[in-house]
């Protein structure tokens, strides 16, 4: 659970760096998914959601054009690096 915690902070820390219409979006689709999924069991199910976030996030990132250096965090607390 902390890792994901971990990891949804740092999609919010992410979400700042968005233009400001869309942060209140990408703001609300972290919660509901964060809030969807906290009852996962399993460590393979878990590594494939943080897998999948971050895959997503560097998307976003990269529909705004924002650098996905950014996300250097994210990466580290999603691969357990």
């Amino acid at each position: 659970m902390e890792r994901s915690l971990r990891a949804y902070g740092g999609i919010l820390r992410l979400i700042r760096l968005l233009p400001k219409q869309t942060r209140s979006y990408y703001q609300k689709y972290a919660r509901e998914n964060f809030v969807n999924y906290r009852e996962v069991s399993g460590s393979d199910s878990m590594e494939e959601l943080l897998q999948r976030t971050y895959n997503h996030a560097c998307w976003v990132l990269k529909k705004y054009q924002v650098d996905e250096a950014a996300a250097k965090n994210l990466k580290e607390i999603c691969f357990n690096t």
